[in-house]
């Protein structure tokens, strides 16, 4: 009789062994590439995931894993900002007006689940802040004058070595003592302070302040041609070229990405050096990448269209006073909800659902 429980007995062993294996599996290898609202509500269903992902090392381990665009911070001059999620069952901010700053705020850049802000009183200071974590810091004073509207970008790649976020910010501002000319000035979370750089852009290039984005190495601005500024050699190129649609970036590469009706175009840097090559030469700057007719369906679909922004998986596109995603993963286009404001006036930025600590 002994004999004949022994399979039964070794077989629910066994069962358990397997059990508490992928238990183990799916808190060490799955969790950290969910998004901060689904992890929080995860902490609820055991004590050992509670723990897990409490931990500071947790934290960072998310902030490497998951860096899906989940959704953007939009904002009309002078009103309160908004978070609108492309994935609301999973991905969210516990206050999207941040009012855990000190002071009101414009949203000016995002990366990578860092936003950073800037004061609307008094002097005007930026702040850096993460909406999940609710921890902000008030960066030094600029040394010089960024004007009414900076057309400044956040960088922040998190690092497997770095557990507070390493990042910087890059300027570009009119010079204050050549005319027409563009100079940039650099903030290091590193150093705690500015720096302007000694590259002077000598042209009329006029930018657009919103339009700035950031790509292996280098930051682009969109104005009359394409500003770009090398973050490392600490060197600009002005390149000659009419830009149609929106700068953003698609497997870490830059992209020019328009739409016209439903039909939605991604063309990708392939050639940086064609302002040094012969006017004949074959080579093109852009490279046709993607070309999709968009799936409206049931969707309030308005007969005008504008991009938001584009990075990697997610399109944000407004159509009438409603923004529609388009996720190129799963080729998903859907409603995000109405906003208010005219579209050139507002700002609508791309958003990581992070615990990147600062």
């Amino acid at each position: 009789m002994d004999r004949g429980k022994r399979p039964g007995n070794f077989l629910g062993s066994r069962n358990s062994k397997m059990h508490l294996d992928l238990k183990g599996i799916i808190r060490e290898n799955a969790l950290p590439f969910l998004p901060a609202k689904s992890l929080l509500r995860f902490q609820r269903v055991c004590r050992d995931w509670k723990l897990q992902i409490s931990t500071p090392f947790f934290a960072h381990n998310q902030s490497l894993s998951c860096r899906d665009v989940s959704g953007c911070i939009y904002q009309i001059p002078g009103g309160p900002p908004s978070f609108l999620s492309a994935y609301p069952l999973t991905c969210g901010v516990p206050d999207p007006l941040l009012k855990f700053l000190p002071e009101p705020v414009d949203i000016r850049s995002s990366s990578n689940g860092l936003l950073c802000c800037q004061g609307q009183g008094g002097d005007k200071p930026y702040y850096i802040c993460n909406p999940v974590t609710q921890q902000w810091k008030k960066l030094p004073k600029p040394n010089a004058d960024h004007g009414r509207q900076p057309a400044i970008v956040l960088i922040f790649e998190p690092s497997l070595l770095n557990f507070e976020a390493d990042y910087k910010l890059v300027c570009a501002f009119p010079s204050a003592d050549f005319d027409d000319a563009t100079e940039f000035e650099v903030y290091s979370s590193k150093e705690g302070s500015w720096k302007v750089s000694g590259e002077i852009c000598f042209a009329a290039v006029h930018i657009d302040p919103r339009s700035g984005v950031y790509a292996n190495g280098v930051v682009y601005w969109k104005g009359r041609g394409l500003l770009c500024f090398d973050v490392t050699k600490d060197r600009s190129q002005l390149r000659s070229h009419f830009i149609n649609g929106i700068l953003g970036t698609t497997d870490g590469n830059l992209c020019v990405v328009s739409i016209n009706s439903d039909v939605l175009v991604t063309n990708v840097l392939s050639n940086s050096f064609t302002n040094t090559m012969e006017m004949s030469s074959r080579y093109k700057m852009w490279k046709e990448r993607e070309k999709v007719i968009l799936d409206k369906g049931p969707l309030n679909w308005g007969s005008d269209q504008s991009i938001f922004f584009s990075q990697n998986n997610l399109v944000v596109i407004r159509s009438g006073g409603e923004l529609f995603s388009y996720d190129r993963g799963i080729k998903e286009l859907k409603a995000m909800g109405k906003v208010s404001g005219r579209g050139k006036e507002a700002i609508c930025l791309p958003y990581v659902n992070s615990f990147a600590s600062l």
